[in-house]
């Protein structure tokens, strides 16, 4: 009976032994394949494009101080001797720039010092050797991450970048005897169960590192006996099959260290950033000691929760690590006495809304929505955060102020209340450095900026007189006189508006664009040929059909804000149209380059051309329609052009420097009456916001291509002044081959010997 039963419990054994290897043969193979395979969603993360400063340009030390701020610099008393901090002194910002790399270009970190005087740039020299040097560059700031459902915030590092204290922090708080065991820790289970039994309740968990992570990877949390045999038998074959470094690298960037509103932070790189605002490999002894301190509950340990228990935590690692004769007692003591000094909690938002939607478009046609939130991409995009900044200041001021002005603009509703849209563009490269496609994001994700398509009004006229160019000059005559035009068998009679300036029934092309007349854009559009015009207008790409009807003069059919920006910038440009670009630069996690934006330009027109329509929109700045805006004192000049549709439903100020355009609009989403012109709506926005970014604005002129000349002609004629005859005699610039030849026939040149003999006569026929 007795060798009966030890037969079955032998066979019993072989056949729990064989079901066990079965079973981890099965679990073996679930580790090798989730471990080979990418452990963690990764969230692609949004940049903005770098900053440049050079001596001379506008931007003084609190713009420079608060763009520091945003990109993680700490303000400190003395002198900044570790990168990531900064001091103000008179006239002067010190910093001590971070190492950063993108595809362009890499640079080590290094102090500088920048020299400030009437807010502007006066000098950049490097701290440590007194170089001088030309030009200086900022890193790029986050502005957006694309999430998948986890939400989590993760920055990989090899176990070579983590500096030994803070792994040997994370093994004094979670599992001292890691490099000791297989797997699982008898005596820390042991230890774990007699501390709770005196305590009467969970005070201390037996898991070891490799326990933890099987847990994290594999099984759910609660807490049963299968789950707890299955976490066992788990640990021991990631014991078996993988170094003890490689199960450490893992584990140190899995754990959960904190929440940033929504977002989990997960890893102690990211924990590193989030917490001291510093790269893992810079962690001081009493940091490492911190960030160890809160794995066991960030709950309870952050110090954004409570810093008085993040400091008990952290001096209790500290003093398990120095019984483990880890650090020395003078390491202990100094660690002791220091405080916990955060970075300060930056919950994690979304910046710049409206141009993130915008990006993640035009990252579809290249990338879905799944390689966004898992592969951990780098995009680097044309964005400067501070011409961001000033747009939707800019925006919501200006909404605000006509609100105010205007008692019956102000609507209660969010979705019924006034609304605005401000794009800003690099003319020459089609750069997209601000965005705005609302006043409110959270109230409407209704891009106005890029989806909308209002009636662009007068701002439309400059692409008129452009499509005239090839006939007429900015000294060519146009009719102001009121006519009527049959349009599908019905009479339309353009009026000038109440606050054109022009009354002469006969104006220049130069006057009638400054004043914005009605009928002379008419008269022109019609001399040119309507045909012509809708011809000349087709390579801007508007996506509405413009038809060939008299109204189009005055910019009767719609667009959109963005197509009208980009079409502006062929005149800003020189000519060329550059297509609107967000994209500049797309990495892998690995830091290798996937895919580069490249400028896609058109040469539209010559630069000559380009020139004189940009010459005569100076004209509306400075004695037209947008007069108004000498009173901002911006430096140098500004070409722009307004627009104000029928009944008042759309203001527009679409304007230009020679570094710089913005186009601002201003309307109800239902098209009720804004009450208000572009030159009152719409160019406040515009003013403000190039106030706000002086960087921008150098004070330099357009400068004059090859194939334009100057001539003298009459104001009233046109033509050639004829001497001093012509009482308004005026400097007027022409395309080399079409300048006025003829002499003005209202003021003819005089003989002066034919006028001798005729005054001898008169004096003779007058003698009595």
């Amino acid at each position: 009976m007795l060798k009966k039963s030890i037969k079955w419990l032998l066979i019993l054994l072989v056949l729990v032994s064989a079901a066990v290897t079965l079973y981890g043969w099965h679990l073996s193979g679930r580790i090798e394949k989730r471990f080979s395979a990418r452990l963690w969603r990764m969230p692609s993360t949004v940049y903005s494009d770098t900053t440049l400063l050079y001596p001379g340009q506008g931007f003084d030390r609190k713009n420079l101080t608060e763009k520091l701020k945003s990109l993680g610099y700490r303000m400190v008393a003395g002198r900044p001797n570790n990168q990531g901090e900064m001091r103000m002194t008179k006239g002067t910002v010190e910093v001590y720039l971070k190492d950063f790399k993108i595809p362009s270009q890499h640079r080590s970190g290094n102090p500088v010092r920048l020299r400030f005087d009437r807010g502007r740039i006066k000098s950049i020299e490097r701290i440590d050797t007194g170089d001088r040097l030309a030009i200086m560059e900022l890193e790029p700031e986050e502005i957006g991450q694309f999430y998948g459902p986890e939400r989590e915030r993760r920055q990989l590092v090899s176990i070579r970048q983590v500096p030994p204290n803070l792994v040997r922090a994370a093994l004094a708080a979670e599992d001292s005897r890691f490099y000791g065991h297989h797997g699982f820790d008898p005596v820390g289970i042991l230890r774990a169960f007699y501390v709770n039994l005196r305590a009467g309740r969970i005070r201390q968990g037996g898991s070891t590192i490799t326990q933890q992570l099987a847990k994290n990877f594999f099984l759910t949390p609660e807490r049963t006996i299968v789950r707890k045999l299955n976490e066992l038998i788990m640990s021991v074959i990631i014991e078996l099959k993988y170094q003890k470094e490689e199960i450490l690298e893992i584990y140190l960037n899995d754990i959960y260290l904190g929440q940033s509103g929504t977002v989990a932070i997960n890893g102690v790189g990211e924990a590193c950033l989030f917490y001291f605002a510093k790269p893992v490999k810079d962690m001081s002894l009493a940091e490492a000691a911190t960030i160890a301190g809160i794995i066991r509950a960030p709950g309870r340990y952050s110090p954004y929760i409570d810093k008085k228990r993040c400091r008990q935590r952290r001096d209790a690692v500290l003093k398990a690590m120095s019984a483990k004769n880890w650090i020395s007692d003078a390491e202990l003591q100094s660690a002791l006495a220091q405080p916990i000094e955060t970075v300060g909690e930056n919950i994690v938002v979304k910046k710049a809304p409206y141009f993130m939607d915008y990006l993640s478009h035009q990252l579809g046609s290249l990338y879905s929505r799944d390689d966004l939130t898992r592969l951990g991409l780098s995009i680097y995009t044309t964005l400067d955060t501070r011409v961001q900044d000033a747009a939707e200041k800019a925006l919501y001021r200006g909404l605000t102020r006509l609100e105010k002005s205007i008692a019956t603009l102000k609507r209660a509703a969010p979705a019924q209340k006034l609304q605005g849209a401000v794009i800003v563009v690099q003319p020459k490269t089609g750069f997209i450095l601000a965005m705005v496609g609302g006043r409110d994001y959270a109230a409407s994700q209704y891009n106005r900026a890029t989806q909308s398509r209002r009636q662009p009004g007068s701002a439309f006229k400059p692409f008129i007189y452009l499509a005239a160019l090839d006939q007429l000059t900015p000294a060519s005559r146009l009719s102001n006189e009121p006519r009527t035009y049959m349009i599908d068998g019905k009479p339309w009679t353009p009026e000038n508006a109440a606050q054109e300036v022009g009354v002469n029934m006969s104006v220049s092309m130069r006057a009638a664009l400054a004043a914005s007349n009605n009928r002379a854009t008419v008269d022109l559009a019609m001399q040119t040929g309507l045909e012509q015009v809708v011809e000349k207008t087709a390579p801007f790409q508007f996506t509405t059909p413009i038809k060939p009807y008299p109204s189009l003069a005055l910019g009767a059919f719609e667009v959109v804000p963005l197509e009208l920006a980009r079409a502006y910038c062929v005149l800003a440009g020189d000519g060329v149209l550059s297509h609107p670009l967000s994209i500049k630069d797309v990495t892998d996690d690995h830091g290798r380059l996937l895919s580069q934006a490249h400028l896609n330009i058109d040469r539209m027109i010559s630069p000559a051309k380009a020139y004189i329509m940009t010459d005569m929109l100076k004209s509306v700045v400075s004695e037209g329609t947008a007069r108004a805006l000498s009173g901002w004192n911006l430096p140098g000049p500004v070409a722009g052009k307004t627009g104000t549709t029928n009944n008042f439903r759309d203001a527009w100020f679409v304007g230009y420097t020679p570094n710089i355009l913005a186009l601002v609009w201003v309307g109800f989403d239902n098209g009720d009456p804004v009450k208000a012109s572009g030159a009152k709506a719409a160019l406040p926005i515009w003013a403000e916001l190039m106030k706000a970014i002086p960087q921008y604005i150098s004070g330099a002129d357009f400068k004059m291509p090859a194939g334009v000349v100057t001539r003298t002609v009459c104001s009233e004629s046109g033509l050639l002044a004829a001497g001093r005859t012509c009482p308004l005699p005026m400097e007027e610039i022409f395309l080399e081959d079409i300048v006025p030849d003829q002499p003005c026939p209202l003021h003819p040149a005089r003989n002066p010997i034919k006028d001798l003999i005729h005054g001898i006569k008169d004096l003779f026929n007058s003698t009595p």
